[in-house]
């Protein structure tokens, strides 16, 4: 409430140059700027390309697995975080770019459209707006996190890795499906089968560039074009084919 016009005033200063600071402070090993990025790009605070540039950049758990297994030091976390950054602010470019020339470039800028889409004024006061909001999104968020990690268990995560073991091109399609699950299961499953040898690296960048956490929760939940919502998952996921495929075809693990 009281950042909203510092928000707005600072998107308007950053204009173009969003994806840049979107893929920087996606690249944060955690998925909640992604919610914020879905919140913000739902009150058209933020442009399509920044809100793909921060959901490409998302890497959720695999910082602190990748710290946590033996012989994965820090120049290799350093040079696999730089390649998504850098993937994430090209393509967060390049959409906004195209939308631009179809000039299609959304609406103005209107921070107060997220209330407007959660009913979510403060005539009530500050402190019930901000955990209607919260509680809203927060039991929308449990419900389906609770369905998502049943799923995953029944399956077994055994099997999993199992589907996508040696078989390049369709492990990276596999994997780039796999990692819209909205929550940390996935880079936590995608990260391990890659450090325990079952995938390549790039088979493992491809669900993490498509990995956007609980963002994808939020956007669906916030945005109500669902056009344009599975436009960015499509974006995210052709990202995470395209780029798993090129860094495996560029042996990016020998720079490793």
């Amino acid at each position: 409430h009281k950042a909203g016009d510092k928000a707005t005033a600072f998107m308007n200063k950053s204009g173009k140059l969003g994806p840049l600071a979107g893929g920087a402070l996606g690249a944060i090993p955690q998925c909640g700027f992604s919610s914020v990025g879905a919140n913000l790009f739902s009150g058209k605070v933020i442009s399509m390309g920044t809100l793909v540039a921060v959901f490409l950049a998302t890497s959720d758990e695999m910082i602190p697995i990748m710290i946590g297994t033996q012989g994965i030091g820090a120049k290799a976390i350093l040079i696999i975080l730089a390649y998504k950054i850098t993937v994430a602010i090209a393509v967060g470019f390049a959409v906004d770019g195209v939308l631009h020339l179809l000039k299609k470039d959304g609406e103005k800028i209107d921070i107060d459209q997220i209330c407007d889409n959660d009913n979510c004024h403060c005539e009530r006061g500050i402190f019930y707006s901000a955990l209607h909001h919260t509680a809203t999104i927060s039991l929308f968020i449990l419900s389906v996190c609770t369905v998502i990690n049943l799923a995953i268990f029944l399956i077994g995560s055994e099997n999993l890795a199992a589907i996508m073991y040696n078989k390049p091109v369709i492990s990276h399609m596999i994997a780039a499906v796999f990692g819209l699950i909205p929550n940390c299961a996935a880079s936590v499953a995608l990260t391990s089968f890659y450090t325990e040898g079952f995938i390549t690296l790039g088979t493992m960048l491809s669900g993490l560039f498509s990995g956007a956490g609980i963002g994808l929760i939020v956007l669906f939940k916030m945005n109500k074009s669902l056009k344009t919502n599975l436009s960015i998952v499509a974006i995210i996921v052709g990202a995470g084919i395209v780029f798993g495929l090129l860094a495996d075809l560029v042996s990016l693990e020998a720079l490793l």
